[in-house]
């Protein structure tokens, strides 16, 4: 009797346990990909298409009835889908902001600011004549050039060109610094005779002109400086400008007898200063030294052995040539 009982007892809770199995069953993780709907899914997944409105009814997540999100994930069971909700992150305690960071200071150079030329130049050739008797050549202008096959020139090749200006004397020690050289532009040979060619303008700077001389190609691009730490202490001063004029403020190109056999680098950035001179008259019998006035600021853009190309990135008063130059150390 007993034995029969128990197996009755097993036959009944069998559908229960059966259910049980069925509900841990445990489901299939898809993730959804593009172009995926609720529509499609029920029709793959447990051959109905209608179920969806019941799934999209159930998550909040879905706003789109017929849209889901790549990267979303369902469950899929036998006879249902539903959509894996996302794990809310546990929270944490609160955060102290970080300090702003500055953003790191840049000054754009484009590769046309010149130079102080310490040697003697000895160029490739020179602009000898502008097409139709011209004066100024600019871009796609026909230029001639004294520069021709007994050279070893040829079809194709490019040419820096630029004007030799004039030598500059230090305002100081009235010694011959160097040859300030002014980039015009480039050009590019078409036509080649023996000691002569026809060349294209390429590019222009500034206006070109017969008598320009052409030297070995070198493409200006447009770069950024970033500010540099000095190194060491550094004493110059501005020696002549871009523009050839005694004045100059802010945002103009000078340049400075200070360069790498110094310790001066691209990036370092150094004060303009003038010491004050006072009326011989109220000043009798005082030797005490002033306060330098400041002027602004320069920072180095391209260094020579002994000279260096600088923008004046900031002007509080009148700058000349002549005006010191100091590391912000000294």
């Amino acid at each position: 009797m007993k034995k029969f009982v128990l197996l009755l007892l097993t036959l009944c809770l069998a559908p229960t346990c059966f259910a049980l199995a069925a509900e841990q069953e445990e489901p299939t993780i898809y993730v959804i990909k593009r172009g995926d709907t609720l529509w499609g899914l029920s029709e793959r997944f447990i051959k109905d298409p209608f179920y969806w409105p019941n799934m999209w009814s159930k998550n909040s997540q879905v706003t789109n009835p017929h849209l889901i999100y790549p990267g979303q994930k369902i469950r899929v069971f036998p006879d249902r889908l539903e959509i894996v909700q996302k794990e809310q992150p546990a929270k944490q305690a609160p955060v102290e902001p970080l300090p702003e960071v500055a953003a790191e200071k840049t000054y754009t150079v484009y590769g046309t600011e010149g130079y102080l030329l310490e040697g003697e130049i000895k160029p490739l050739g020179t602009i000898i004549g502008i097409h139709n008797d011209r004066i100024l050549a600019g871009d796609d202008d026909s230029v001639y050039t004294d520069i021709g096959s007994a050279q070893g020139a040829k079809g194709g090749e490019k040419y820096s060109i630029f004007r030799k200006d004039v030598k500059v004397i230090h305002p100081v020690t009235s010694e011959v610094v160097g040859t300030k050289i002014i980039p015009l532009g480039s050009l590019q040979l078409t036509d080649i005779e023996r000691k002569a060619s026809r060349a294209i303008i390429t590019k222009t700077n500034r206006e070109i002109s017969p008598g320009s001389f052409l030297m070995e190609y070198h493409q200006n691009k447009r770069y950024e400086v970033t500010l540099k730490k000095n190194d060491r202490d550094l004493k110059g001063y501005i020696v002549e400008s871009f523009n050839g004029t005694g004045i100059v403020a802010a945002g103009d190109v000078v340049y400075i007898d200070i360069g790498s056999d110094k310790g001066a680098e691209v990036g370092n950035m150094l004060y303009i200063v003038r010491d004050v001179k006072l009326d011989p008259r109220y000043t009798e019998g005082r030797n005490d030294r002033l306060p330098q006035e400041l002027l602004g600021q320069l920072v180095i853009v391209k260094t020579g052995g002994k000279t260096a190309t600088a923008i004046v990135v900031k002007s509080i008063d009148a700058i000349y040539k002549g005006d010191r130059i100091i590391s912000p150390s000294n």
